[in-house]
């Protein structure tokens, strides 16, 4: 049953990705009449030239990153690496990201950290570009393959409670084991999450999901891809095998700040699962998400955040568009995750993307600029 469920979840995957598109603050949502927030005056009020400026004065020049496990009971450990900024020293040691030597020693004392959780079937490296522009501000960045739903294994794909469990167990790693771990400052400590990866900093935020809603949900839009992709499987959406454990979702509350981007399952919270969710949020939609349609994900979970998030409905961009900009052969592989709307330039976005998540981390983790 669990390798039948592999089906479903598979359709929320996010595995490294192609988008001209700003940064804008949303338009008023179709849930309700709150109002939207932008991006602080201070940067510019969310032009996306004023970001990039902020952000690049704040960046350094180093960087570099490397490979760990991190221990997990009884399964094998979970494959990670981290980005951090480096120490001004040659290294003959390069890693597959341009500029990025591998395994020096950590530039700086008292730095934030940053914890991914990618997307559903993906790695630990879905956000390197994403990464490597923290890095570059002074942030260590650190990641994991969630193991059961990565791109080597989606056996336990269904069971979405691992997910904040791994996460927090990155950041107890990452501030007691990692063998830089006395450069990291425990008090400064974000996560972001793309899709799955979503769904999971919510979780790891204070987040209580109720996975009952699904049903209703296909219900009343049986055509949306999450319910086809159940009846694909062979499942009822009204009738799914899921058994949580007896307390299922794990609350990290070392998380000071979250950056969630097309949050997966975003229905299933309502006000009151994430009435907990007291930490400041930056919250991205993408306009022609067809793969997980508004108002219904991203709407979703900003009607009910008790605390107005910093908002962006990306123009023209899809899904899979928060993923970097692909390779040629990535792109022949999988065009359905690197195929991007006429007009819209992913690499132009993410460094927008990229410089306003730099900014929104800095700013809610009392970094000062270097």
């Amino acid at each position: 049953m669990k390798l039948v469920w592999k089906l479903l979840l598979l359709l929320l995957s996010a595995t490294p990705a192609v988008a001209q598109a700003s940064v804008a603050p949303a338009h008023e949502s179709r849930l309700g009449a709150r109002p939207v927030i932008s991006l602080p005056k201070a940067m510019g009020g969310g032009d996306p030239a004023t970001v990039r400026r902020v952000a690049a004065r704040a960046s350094i020049s180093q960087v570099s990153f490397e490979k760990f496990k991190v221990p997990i009971g009884k399964e094998p450990p979970l494959e990670g690496g981290v980005w951090y900024p480096a120490k001004d020293e040659r290294s003959t040691q390069t890693s597959p990201w341009p500029g990025v030597t591998e395994n020096a020693r950590v530039g700086g004392n008292r730095l934030p950290l940053i914890v991914i959780s990618h997307g559903g079937g993906a790695s630990y490296a879905a956000h390197s570009d994403t990464a490597v522009a923290l890095a570059r501000a002074g942030f260590v960045v650190a990641a994991v393959n969630h193991a059961g739903d990565d791109q080597n294994d989606q056996s336990r794909v269904v069971e979405l409670w691992r997910r904040p469990d791994q996460l927090s167990r990155l950041i107890t790693y990452m501030l007691q084991q990692w063998p830089q771990h006395r450069s990291l400052d425990s008090r400064k400590v974000g996560a972001f999450g793309f899709s799955n990866g979503g769904f999971t900093v919510l979780v790891a935020a204070g987040g209580i999901p109720d996975l009952t809603r699904i049903g209703p949900y296909c219900q009343s839009h049986s055509d949306h891809d999450l319910c086809t992709g159940i009846r694909r499987a062979g499942l009822d959406p009204s009738n799914l095998p899921v058994h949580l454990p007896t307390k299922p979702w794990v609350r990290d509350r070392r998380i000071r700040a979250i950056v969630v981007a097309a949050p997966a399952f975003g229905f299933a919270f309502g006000r009151g699962g994430l009435a907990s969710v007291r930490v400041p949020v930056q919250l991205w939609r993408a306009e022609n998400d067809w793969h997980q349609p508004n108002p219904y994900y991203d709407e979703a979970v900003r009607e009910a955040l008790p605390l107005p998030p910093e908002y962006h409905v990306v123009p023209g961009a899809g899904h899979f568009d928060f993923l970097p900009p692909c390779d040629v052969g990535l792109a022949k592989a999988v065009p359905e995750i690197c195929s991007d709307p006429d007009g819209f330039d992913r690499g132009a976005f993410h460094r927008d993307f990229n410089a306003a998540v730099v900014q929104f981390f800095r700013s809610h983790l009392s970094m000062e600029p270097h």
